[in-house]
């Protein structure tokens, strides 16, 4: 068996600095997906939302250590969230508002017949609420803004108005797809103040004017 692959180290597209913005060509990856409405504090929908994508992902990490023989470690909790009226995340930070994707990547040497295997295996006893609605899909982002966020979530907002009013218009750039978070913290177990959080906005060229 090889060694075990652990992508936060691997990946150039899991490194952002703290205080300051990158720009990354993030490559085409494949992720187990459920989506959601509302606030992630109270709403039901994102606790079994969660509760369904990792016993997916655990099977695929067996399926591939076991069938493959390469073994990885299961990568960061990611997120896209967006809302009808962006101020709705970037500024009054109202949660009822918002939608979002759930995310975990896959690696790809795992294709849809291990993933539908996982599946299969994840609603043999005890089925999570939301099985049936986790799927396997590829995110295609390219360009991206990102930095690392150090603190409570709540605690975005100022981080989120400097990229999208500062950064990304000096830099001659535009948004081009969803707000995307990804948690290099268990928030179960960290207190708010030590949360790292990378935060990632894809971004393409101005149109010629």
């Amino acid at each position: 068996m090889t060694d075990k692959v652990d992508f936060k180290k691997t990946l150039d597209s899991y490194r952002a600095p703290r205080d300051t913005f990158r720009i990354v060509d993030v490559p085409e990856l494949q992720y187990l997906m459920i989506d959601g409405h509302g606030d992630p504090n109270t709403s039901s929908a994102y606790t079994d939302a969660l509760a369904s994508l990792y016993p997916v992902a655990y099977r695929l990490k067996f399926i591939s250590r076991r069938e493959l023989e390469r073994d990885y470690v299961v990568p960061p909790l990611e997120g896209l969230w967006w809302a009808d009226d962006m101020d709705a995340f970037s500024v009054s930070r109202d949660k009822s508002q918002w939608d979002w994707t759930m995310m975990l990547m896959v690696p790809d040497w795992l294709d849809p017949a291990a993933f539908r295997n996982a599946v299969d295996q994840a609603g043999a006893k005890n089925p999570p609420v939301r099985l049936d609605d986790v799927r396997l899909e590829t995110l295609s982002e390219g360009r991206c803004v990102q930095t690392l966020h150090l603190g409570s979530f709540d605690d975005e907002g100022p981080v989120l108005e400097r990229m999208h009013r500062e950064f990304i218009p000096e830099h001659d750039l535009r948004e081009t797809g969803k707000h995307h978070e990804i948690y290099f913290s268990d928030f179960r177990k960290v207190t708010p103040d030590k949360l790292r959080t990378v935060l990632r906005q894809p971004v393409g060229d101005l149109p010629a004017t």
